[in-house]
């Protein structure tokens, strides 16, 4: 698929990035990174940003509440990058305000689509035309992108508007500091123990992760109806593991409301241009503990889960996650669907 750009992708989000970060009209948050491992060895980014602790938040007794903004309608010409495609605009990009990664930006639709709707052929098409444009940069530096969409109250969305978000290889890893880490998608659709399930797709898993996941590898450029294709069984499978939690545990999840086309359960989905893969959650995050049962803060994730990383605010958090790693198994396990044939044990 053409994007119709005036200049190489990096090269577009690049400069755009560079002078938003300039003139303030981004607020970057540099983070400190740490690797941590689950207790079967699979790797997280770990990173701490006290500065996003520091976000105001509204003040509930300021009477009536004022109308959410909605940041991708006319977005502010310092942070649109471009509308794609060229010729007959669907989607436009724009950067993150607020990132810790640099060069995060999203994919929107032009028009207000829900978020907790089924993507759709179109909005698949170009976002894999995005990983695609991104690698074809010609320089001395080996470039991907990661991709990924939150649906649902569960998932760690927090824009109605229907978007996707992506985040440059390059910027994710951190010399030293991140020896050793690869994307979790990679891991999970490259793994010599990467195990087939599903009814008759042969979609895989990792048999390392704690939660139930879905995924599928491009043996080939995707076709957009190949691409919905792959995403339609990533999600009739992620739907079925759902329903079957909620019937054998209705007291802990239920099903949301299907009408209008919305997703009857939440989700994070990520895609490379080597695959994609889906997280069907039960919860946006979990409660941090001490020994003696006290608790320490909330860490909630979203569709960065996918790609092996997660984020605290306080010092106490990035602390004890460093000290116990094993805390993460039951992180993990916490937010997703637990997988049937495990039983994990974990530091609460």
């Amino acid at each position: 698929m053409l994007l119709g750009l005036s200049e190489a992708l990096p090269s577009l989000v690049g400069a755009k990035f560079n002078s938003a970060k300039a003139s303030s009209s981004l607020l970057f948050s540099p983070t400190e990174v740490a690797i941590i491992r689950t207790s079967s060895g699979v790797p997280f980014q770990l990173r701490y940003c006290p500065s996003l602790a520091k976000k105001p938040t509204p003040n509930k007794d300021e009477g009536t509440p004022k109308k959410k903004i909605d940041p991708f309608d006319k977005p502010p010409p310092a942070l649109h990058v471009t509308d794609i495609p060229g010729n007959k605009p669907s989607h436009l990009l724009v950067l993150n305000k607020f990132p810790i990664i640099a060069e995060h930006f999203i994919l929107a639709t032009k028009l207000n689509k829900r978020q907790t709707n089924v993507l759709e052929r179109d909005d698949l098409e170009v976002t894999y035309a995005c990983l695609e444009a991104w690698e074809a940069e010609q320089d001395s530096q080996q470039r991907r992108l990661y991709a990924f969409f939150n649906s649902g109250e569960h998932s760690g969305a927090s824009q109605p508007h229907r978007h996707l978000q992506f985040l440059p290889l390059e910027s994710m890893r951190e010399g030293d500091a991140t020896s050793g880490w690869d994307l979790l998608i990679d891991l999970i659709l490259s793994s010599k123990n990467a195990k087939t399930t599903g009814k008759s797709t042969g979609l895989l898993h990792h048999p390392d992760l704690p939660f139930a996941h879905f995924a599928k590898l491009f043996t080939s450029e995707p076709s957009s109806s190949e691409l919905l294709s792959i995403y339609n069984d990533l999600y009739q499978a992620a739907s079925d593991e759902v329903s079957k939690f909620v019937a054998a545990h209705p007291e802990q999840l239920s099903l949301h409301p299907g009408d209008e086309g919305n997703s009857t359960f939440s989700y994070n989905l990520a895609m490379t241009t080597a695959g994609m893969c889906i997280l069907p959650r039960r919860a946006e995050g979990t409660m941090l503990r001490r020994e003696d049962g006290s608790e320490v803060g909330f860490v909630a994730l979203n569709g960065t889960t996918l790609g092996g990383t997660m984020m605290v605010k306080y010092q106490e958090e990035w602390d004890l996650l460093r000290k116990w790693p094993e805390m993460l198994d039951h992180i993990l396990l916490a937010i997703g669907i637990p997988r049937a044939d495990l039983e994990y044990k974990s530091r609460v």
